[in-house]
């Protein structure tokens, strides 16, 4: 009886070699997304100390991709951190026309978070003090501000979230640049005006297109921003454009900017109200950050890109208290002469 022979290459079953298909590239890459988002996050709240362990968050919810995602993002941080702290989500209803008054209350009690929905009609307010075909954001934001203010002193807040992320903080820093002369953006964490709070953003590491990607990905009950009828303000639209272009055209420009705002040199400014240039005299010590007025600028790489190695998980103690082996935040420079 004849034997069989033993199969050819060609006919042994191979491993599937194919390359990946398109659910699974997606699947993929929303992974990275939402591991991205959460490192940038607990990287900033690390840097800046903003959230402590017993704080009470006050999250300000808009109904918007930003103050969702990060929602979302501090929930998901807060389950794995080693601090214990509370989230409350609290939303401003200002009576705008078409408003949705049921979006929010729906999201929130499904996802199960603390809420408060304060009611004001601030719209009808600002409609009445401010002339037809004039800027009502001004008025509109200052009512909101003191609003939140007393409802965070209310619930007992320690902290209030803003939902500001890494473009707003560019855009107000060119705002005031170009148009104000000065050098100043949003901070990632400040007492407020009015001395009774700490106003935190923990998005300020976070691209704008990772939020848009993420707050498809979670299909949030996005509610429209323009229902008051006010027009953006032109200045930001025509800062905002400029930073894309410069993104399409020059990928890392808008990222070395953003990084200087944390390496900051006074000495090599001229305010002397951050540096003591009047006082000023030669020691016969040599130091590293002093004039070199005959060389030649040296810009060094930045001390990380765009997408550095995302593997953080193995970093020991968790997000919220790593601090990364290269940080954005440098310790604090010595003092000005005049110190």
């Amino acid at each position: 009886m004849p034997t069989a022979s033993p199969p050819t290459d060609a006919a042994r079953p191979r491993p599937d070699t194919a390359a990946p298909g398109p659910a699974r590239r997606q699947s993929v890459n929303e992974n990275k997304l939402e591991k991205r988002l959460l490192r940038e996050t607990g990287r900033a709240i690390a840097d800046y100390g903003m959230i402590e362990d017993g704080d009470k968050v006050m999250v300000c919810l808009s109904g918007g991709k930003d103050s969702y995602g990060l929602l979302d993002i501090l929930m998901r941080l807060r389950s794995r951190a080693p601090i214990d702290f509370e989230i409350v989500a609290v939303n401003l209803d200002q009576k705008q026309p078409g408003f949705p008054e049921h979006v929010l209350p729906d999201y929130l009690g499904r996802i199960g978070v603390p809420f408060h929905i304060e009611t004001q009609d601030t719209y009808s307010v600002v409609k009445r003090l401010v002339p037809e075909g004039k800027t009502t954001c001004s008025l509109c934001s200052r009512l909101r501000r003191g609003i939140l203010y007393r409802v965070a002193r209310e619930l007992g807040a320690t902290k209030i979230a803003l939902g500001h992320h890494r473009n707003d903080i560019l855009a107000t820093f060119f705002l005031n640049l170009f148009y104000g002369g000065r050098m100043k953006a949003m901070p990632p964490k400040l007492v407020s005006d009015n001395g009774e709070h700490v106003v935190i953003r923990p998005l300020a590491y976070a691209r704008e297109r990772d939020l848009i990607a993420y707050a498809r990905l979670r299909e949030f009950p996005i509610i429209p921003c323009n229902l008051c009828g006010s027009q953006e303000n032109l200045k930001r639209k025509q800062i905002n454009r400029m930073l894309e272009e410069w993104d399409r055209l020059f990928p890392n420009r808008t990222w070395n900017v953003f990084r200087s705002l944390s390496h900051v040199v006074p000495s090599h400014l001229m305010d002397p109200a951050l540096f003591g240039f009047a006082a000023l005299h030669a020691t016969g010590q040599a130091d590293p950050d002093g004039d070199k007025a005959f060389d030649a600028e040296d810009f060094p790489l930045p001390a990380f890109g765009e997408d550095e190695d995302e593997s953080v998980e193995g970093h020991a103690g968790g997000l919220l208290e790593a601090r990364i082996a290269r940080p954005r935040v440098r310790p604090a420079a010595h003092p000005s002469p005049t110190d």
